[in-house]
C-alpha cells in the first residue's frame, strides 16, 4: 500500500512539475488537487477528554454535551465552498478535497475536541486578536494555533515544538523569548502571541503570499524555497498550490488544515457541534513580581487555586517565580485578586519563607553520632495536610526518639506538621536517629501534659528493667538472703504502683481534654489571625468550612490581615 501512494505521489510530481515549467500560468490545482496520503498532525490525537476536564473548562465554561448524540449534518462540496466564499477574510480560503478530508475530521470524528477548543477560544481567541491587530496581520491567523496546539499552552510537539504556538526553541530565542528551566516564554500566552505575530509578518514580507508564509511557518523558509525551485517556478509568482507537491507531508496539510479551521471554527453550529457558553467572566490583570515566590505561597495566602494560577501564567514551568531586583517578572491574576495581592504581599513572600528561599551558601554537615538512621515514613501531602494544628496557646517541648518512631508519627503525636519539626531542627528529609532530641514548637497544652505523662512512664518502665536486671544478678550471687529479697520485692511494688498511676494520670487527663475539646466545638471561640494564615488553613484546623467562617464574620471576600480577629463557629 505504501509503495502504492509513493508511486503515486511520483507521477503526481512529475506531472505537476512538466505542466508548470511549460505554462506555469494556466496551472490551478486549488480547487481539482487531490491526495490520498494526507497526514493528520498530532493535535488530532491531543487528549480531548483531559481537555473537557480541564480547570477552565470546568469553572468557566457550561458545554452543552448534545455534540456527542447528534451527528453531522450531511453537507455537499457546493455548500461548503459558498460557505468558504462568504467568509470575510483576507487570506484565500480556496476548497478542495483535501481541505474537504480536513473539515470531515473535525465535524465527525473531532466534535468533543472542537467543543473543547471553542470553549478555551474564549480566553484565549481575545490574546492572538491583539497581538495581530498591533501588527496589521489578518485576523484569521488567530486559528493557526488550533491546528498547531489545540489550544494546550504546555503542549509539546515530537520534535520540541512547544506551547500554543509550537516554537522551536531556537526559533523563540530568536524571536527575544525567555526560555530556560524556570521560565519558558513560549507557554506564555501574551509573550509567544507576540513573537509568532512578528514571525508571521517577516514571512508575509519574505513570499508576499499567505498560503506560502502560512507553510514556511510550520516547516520553515529553507524548506519552502527548496520547493520552489524544485517546482521550477518563478518565486516571485510562487503559490502554495502549485508546489504542494514538493513539501514535505505534514505541510503539505498544513494550509488546507488552517481553511478547514476557520471553517469550522466559523461554522459548527451548522455540523451540530454545541455552542460553549461562558458561566462567568475570566478577567484578568497583571503585577509585576520582583521576589522569587512559589505558588504554593500564593494559593496558601489568597486561597487562588494552584490549578488557576498555571493555566493564568503557564511560561512558570516549576510553580516558580523566580523575580529579582534586577528582572521583574509578570503575574497574570483575575482582577479581583490583584488589590488583594497587592494588600497581602508581605504575608505571600513571609509564607513558609525558610522552606521556599533558595540557598546562596551552605556548609557540610558533620556527623556526631554513629547510631544508623531509622527509616523514614515518606508522608504524602495529603497525609501531611490532616494531620491537626496545635491553638495560639501552644508550648515548646522536647521529645527524644525512641526505636520504632518516625518523623511522621512524632508529629501526628504532639498535633504539628512534619515541615514544622524540620524547621526547627534544621532537618534536610523525614529521618530521625534513635536517642535524637527534637524540638517540638506550637505543641497543644494538653498534648504537651500527655506527652510528658508518657514520657515519665517510660522512664519509670525503664528504671523498672534496669532494676529488675540488677536485682536479678544479685539474686543469682545469693538466693538464700532473706533481707535482698525483700528489698528486691519491694521495689518492684514500688516501681509498679508508680507505672500504674502513671496510667491513672494519663486516662484523667485524656478524658480531661476529651471533655475540653467537647466544650469548645459546642460553642464559638475567637482566632487570631496570624502571618502566613488563611481562611482555608484555619478552616482546616477548627474542623469547620471558609463559608462558615465567612458566614459568622459577615465577610463577602477571602482577604485577612494578620492580627484581625475571626468568630470561629461551632464545629457541625
Amino acid at each position: 500500500m505504501r509503495k502504492t501512494i509513493l508511486l503515486t505521489l511520483a507521477l503526481l510530481s512529475s506531472s505537476v512539475a512538466n505542466s508548470f515549467a511549460a505554462n506555469p500560468n494556466v496551472m490551478n490545482l486549488k480547487n481539482s488537487i487531490t491526495d490520498d496520503a494526507v497526514v493528520f498532525p498530532e493535535t488530532f490525537e491531543q487528549d480531548t477528554q483531559k481537555l473537557l476536564e480541564g480547570w477552565f473548562l470546568r469553572n468557566y465554561t457550561a458545554t452543552d454535551d448534545s455534540y456527542s448524540s447528534k451527528k453531522d449534518v450531511n453537507t455537499s462540496d457546493e455548500v461548503i465552498i459558498q460557505r468558504l466564499a462568504s467568509m470575510p477574510t483576507v487570506i484565500e480560503m480556496p476548497f478542495n478535497s483535501i481541505v474537504r478530508q480536513y473539515i470531515d475530521r473535525y465535524t465527525k470524528n473531532g466534535r468533543a475536541q472542537v467543543a473543547a477548543i471553542l470553549g478555551l477560544g474564549l480566553y484565549y481567541n481575545p490574546i492572538f486578536e491583539q497581538s495581530l491587530e498591533e501588527r496589521g496581520l489578518p485576523q484569521e491567523l488567530k486559528y493557526l494555533p488550533v491546528i498547531e496546539s489545540a489550544l494546550d499552552p504546555n503542549a509539546v510537539s515530537k520534535h520540541g515544538a512547544t506551547g500554543l504556538w509550537q516554537l522551536m526553541l531556537a526559533t523563540g530565542k530568536g524571536l527575544g523569548l525567555e526560555c530556560n528551566s524556570l521560565v519558558d516564554e513560549r507557554r506564555d500566552p501574551y509573550a509567544s502571541s507576540k513573537a509568532a505575530a512578528d514571525l508571521l509578518k517577516q514571512l508575509y514580507d519574505t513570499y508576499g503570499d499567505w498560503s506560502l508564509a502560512i507553510a514556511a511557518y510550520n516547516c520553515g523558509p529553507s524548506t519552502v524555497n527548496k520547493a520552489i525551485r524544485r517546482a521550477g517556478g518563478d518565486p516571485s509568482k510562487a503559490d502554495f498550490w502549485k508546489v504542494y507537491p514538493y513539501l514535505p507531508e505534514e505541510t503539505r496539510g498544513y494550509v488546507p488544515m488552517f481553511i478547514a479551521a476557520n471553517y469550522v471554527m466559523t461554522y459548527y453550529p451548522k455540523h451540530n457541534i454545541s455552542p460553549v457558553l461562558p458561566t462567568k467572566p475570566i478577567i484578568t490583570d497583571t503585577v509585576g513580581v520582583s521576589e522569587r515566590i512559589h505558588f504554593d505561597q500564593i494559593e496558601a495566602v489568597l486561597a487562588i487555586p494552584k490549578d488557576e494560577l498555571r493555566i493564568l501564567n503557564p511560561q512558570y514551568r516549576e510553580d516558580i517565580i523566580p523575580g529579582s531586583p534586577d528582572h521583574t517578572y509578570m503575574l497574570v491574576l483575575p482582577s479581583k485578586q490583584i488589590h488583594a495581592y497587592l494588600m497581602s504581599h508581605d504575608q505571600i513572600v513571609a509564607y513558609q519563607a525558610d522552606k521556599y528561599r533558595r540557598r546562596t551558601t551552605v556548609q557540610p554537615g558533620k556527623a556526631t553520632e554513629e547510631q544508623p538512621l531509622l527509616a523514614s515514613e515518606e508522608a504524602s501531602q495529603d497525609e501531611i495536610d490532616q494531620l491537626p494544628t496545635a491553638p495560639a496557646n501552644a508550648t515548646t517541648v522536647s521529645h527524644k526518639v525512641v526505636s520504632g518512631e518516625t518523623l511522621t508519627s512524632i508529629a501526628a503525636k504532639y498535633g504539628v506538621q512534619p515541615a514544622d519539626i524540620r524547621s526547627a531542627n534544621n532537618l534536610r528529609r523525614n529521618a530521625v536517629r534513635v536517642g535524637q532530641v527534637l524540638t517540638i514548637n506550637n505543641v497543644a497544652p494538653e498534648k504537651a501534659a500527655v506527652a510528658r505523662e508518657e514520657a515519665t512512664a517510660n522512664m519509670l518502665a525503664a528504671a523498672n528493667a534496669k532494676e529488675q536486671k540488677e536485682m536479678g544478678g544479685i539474686e543469682a550471687q545469693d538466693n538464700s538472703t532473706p533481707q535482698r529479697q525483700t528489698q528486691t520485692q519491694k521495689k518492684k511494688e514500688t516501681a509498679t504502683a508508680a507505672a500504674n498511676t502513671s496510667k491513672s494520670t494519663k486516662k484523667k487527663e485524656t478524658a480531661k481534654t476529651t471533655a475540653k475539646n467537647t466544650a469548645k466545638r459546642s460553642k464559638t471561640t475567637t482566632h487570631t489571625i496570624k502571618s502566613g494564615e488563611n481562611l482555608g488553613r484555619i478552616a482546616k484546623r477548627y474542623g469547620v468550612t471558609v463559608d462558615d467562617i465567612k458566614k459568622a464574620n459577615g465577610m463577602k471576600s477571602d482577604a485577612i490581615r494578620a492580627g484581625a480577629e475571626l468568630k470561629i463557629p461551632a464545629k457541625k
